[in-house]
């Protein structure tokens, strides 16, 4: 065993570490190869520990929460994949507030409101990520988004400082947060929800279901969308108007439901995905001179 193993089954625990872990298990598109480590931290003290640690040994880390918005190389990734789900999942209600640890998917917490009787996170219910991941994105869809309900967040400085934010402070904009910006790790989100009818809450969700499953390719695994929405236009109506509904490298492929999703179709690799990705944005760009950001990070590519 490692010197850098010890020092982790020292600050964590040898339950909470997994050596080659495969990181394909942890991600909504199921590819990528192993992590050297995968650490399950149980409070912040634990997390700030393995920070600290990571900093001293110049060994890469990076936060998982429920991989739905990152592709990992085939290589995998070497350094410490940290998982907040095992501490950091907590959902509970104090009148109209809603408290989510970064760990808990939002589906978990739009069902927590609907229970409470809160209203107004029913457009999250259906993504398929974690509040940590929704806090760095500013996660939205049919025409609600984080930054409307998120009042405050305690987080993690990456000198293991713990801040309670306003939702100003967080500076959320569109797929951007303060968090994304200075390296911070969101623990726990603040929600201010309004009252409503549990009746009428479940039915906006089941409606909002309904609209993504008719409309999203679902059956594949994905990360979602898969490009960041360029100013004035939409993204899957550019690479349709490219040509590109179905086009394919090896297993990835452009869905032909909704261009602005690329699915592992049939066994894909890490790098079929990105090269699917990449020949995209440059037919985009020849097409209609528009460049496409990818949404979905990379993780391990490169190193």
């Amino acid at each position: 065993m490692s010197d850098f193993s010890e020092k982790l089954i020292t600050l964590l625990g040898e339950e909470n570490l997994c050596t080659d872990e495969p990181l394909s298990a942890h991600t909504s598109f199921q590819v990528g190869g192993p992590a050297d480590y995968w650490v399950s931290p149980e409070n912040a003290e634990q997390l700030a520990g393995v920070m600290a640690l990571c900093r001293e040994e110049s060994t890469p880390w990076y936060v998982f929460g429920r991989g739905s918005n990152v592709l990992v190389s085939d290589e995998g990734f070497r350094g410490v994949a940290i998982s907040l789900k095992k501490g950091f999942s907590s959902c509970r209600a104090e009148g109209n507030l809603v408290y989510a640890g970064a760990g808990a998917g939002l589906g978990a917490v739009a069902a927590a409101a609907l229970q409470h009787g809160l209203s107004g996170f029913e457009f999250a219910a259906g993504i398929p990520g974690s509040m940590g991941g929704a806090m760095v994105m500013n996660a939205g869809a049919y025409g609600g988004e984080l930054k409307d309900v998120l009042t405050g967040a305690t987080v993690l400085t990456p000198e293991g400082e713990l801040l309670s934010l306003t939702g100003e402070e967080m500076e959320l904009g569109y797929r951007t947060s303060c968090i994304q910006k200075k390296g911070y790790i969101g623990l726990e989100a603040r929600i201010s929800l309004e009252p409503g009818n549990p009746e009428e809450i479940r039915a906006r969700m089941d409606e909002l279901a309904d609209r993504r499953k008719s409309k999203q390719p679902l059956e594949y695994p994905s990360a979602g969308s898969t490009f960041k929405r360029p100013s004035g236009y939409f993204a899957g109506k550019l690479i349709e108007e490219a040509g590109l509904r179905g086009f394919r490298v090896g297993g990835a492929q452009v869905s032909e439901k909704h261009c602005g999703f690329v699915i592992n179709r049939d066994h894909a690799t890490a790098s079929e995905i990105l090269e699917l990705c990449r020949q995209v944005q440059n037919r985009v760009k020849e097409h209609s001179g528009v460049e496409l950001e990818l949404e979905v990070r990379l993780l391990g590519f490169g190193q």
